[in-house]
């Protein structure tokens, strides 16, 4: 095996394939990646038990064949080579990396115990990029971070005809988007939850750019673009329903600017201890911001409008608070608040048709209010 390759283009595929190798595992030859040779390309992949990611980038293929080594170290290595053209070769039972002079040799790992990488499942459709990488990060936030509670470190991903819908939820907030995606067939559904972790990896190391093909079976989830397959395990069991916790009756509804509120809320919360409530105490053209206790405290107010009621304070955790927050990305945001430790919406400002009742808004984020501050 011998090819030749500029060393950006080796570093950026070597990472994103290791981007799934495990930090430990008790199976070594889980933590090589997997490079391949052949007709002027270059396939280097890698998996875990969890997930796999498989890329294919031009090469100058002097010599076919594949070879196995330590993913990490392999990374370590493209990190610290010069700049410029790189070439690799299999001498014996080392593969060596040379470039501008450097040189590297790694120990070879047996090919013979290294899995089959898993087959992509069915393509069901097709997603932008883009979108997609901005609803998963919308979403996130909101996923648990308790393993004990494995379903709830997941993220919904919801088909329905021309609709996919993400959620996620740590049970004390849920955070939902709705998004236009192209199906490869009019009547596709599905309803999976896919590891957080591993999807905003997927979502993210895509790049934002061009079409993303999504595919799924029972286990698995996989995508596709531009020469870059991913597949990831999916989570057993299923998220609640928002349907009914995101039905609020006759809600208080309450309006601000979303810029200025993120850096009061950035502002104010330097005096809170942990997660001490941060309460917003709005009326009818003012919202005031306050957070904590005896000598340390902090408040600040901003415009707002305030409509159902002629004032009401609520409190939110405020990191809580910040993640939804920032998850929007218009000029305004609007509360829909039921009361002091109750449901309160999120959402982006209306467009028509939403305000108009007859569409909902594609992106809705619940917290729940806690006891408001003394």
């Amino acid at each position: 095996m011998e090819f030749r390759i500029e060393r950006g283009e080796l570093a950026d595929a070597v990472a994103w394939a290791a981007r799934v190798l495990p930090t430990r595992s008790p199976v070594s030859v889980l933590g090589g990646l997997l490079l391949e040779a052949a007709d002027g390309r270059l396939c280097i992949s890698g998996l875990d038990y969890e997930a796999s990611a498989r890329i294919e980038v031009p090469a100058e293929t002097a010599r076919a064949g594949k070879v196995l080594v330590m993913g990490r170290r392999l990374l370590d290595v493209c990190r610290v080579l010069p700049e410029g053209a790189v070439e690799c070769a299999v001498e014996g039972s080392r593969f060596t990396v040379t470039g501008s002079g450097a040189g590297f040799g790694l120990a070879v790992l047996p090919l013979d115990d290294y899995p089959a990488l898993p087959p992509l499942p069915e393509v069901l459709g097709a997603v932008d990029g883009q979108e997609f990488a901005d609803a998963v990060a919308d979403v996130s936030v909101a996923a648990g971070r308790d393993d004990t509670l494995p379903t709830l470190t997941g993220i919904r991903l919801g088909l329905d005809g021309d609709r996919m819908t993400l959620a996620a939820t740590d049970r004390y907030r849920f955070a939902v988007r709705r998004l236009a995606w192209k199906p490869a067939a009019a009547d596709v559904s599905a309803d999976v939850i896919v590891p957080s972790r591993r999807l905003s990896e997927i979502a993210r190391s895509f790049g934002r750019t061009g079409t993303v093909s999504l595919a799924l079976d029972r286990g698995s989830a996989g995508f596709e673009l531009d020469g870059m397959r991913t597949t990831v395990r999916l989570l057993d069991g299923r998220l609640p329903r928002h349907d009914k916790l995101f039905m609020l009756s006759d809600p208080v509804t309450a309006v601000t600017g979303r810029e200025a509120l993120v850096e009061a809320v950035k502002r104010v919360s330097v005096v809170a201890d942990g997660d001490s409530p941060l309460q917003l105490a709005f009326s009818a053209d003012s919202v005031l911001l306050q957070a904590g206790y005896e000598n340390d405290v902090a408040s600040q107010r901003l415009p707002a409008e305030l409509a159902g009621t002629h004032e009401l304070a609520v409190a939110f955790n405020p990191s809580y608070l910040m993640d939804a927050l920032s998850s929007f990305d218009t000029p305004v945001v609007r509360f829909q608040l039921m009361g002091p430790g109750q449901r309160a919406m999120v959402t982006g400002h209306a467009d028509r048709e939403e305000a108009a009742g007859t569409a909902e808004p594609s992106h809705q984020h619940l917290l729940m209010s806690v006891k408001p501050l003394m």
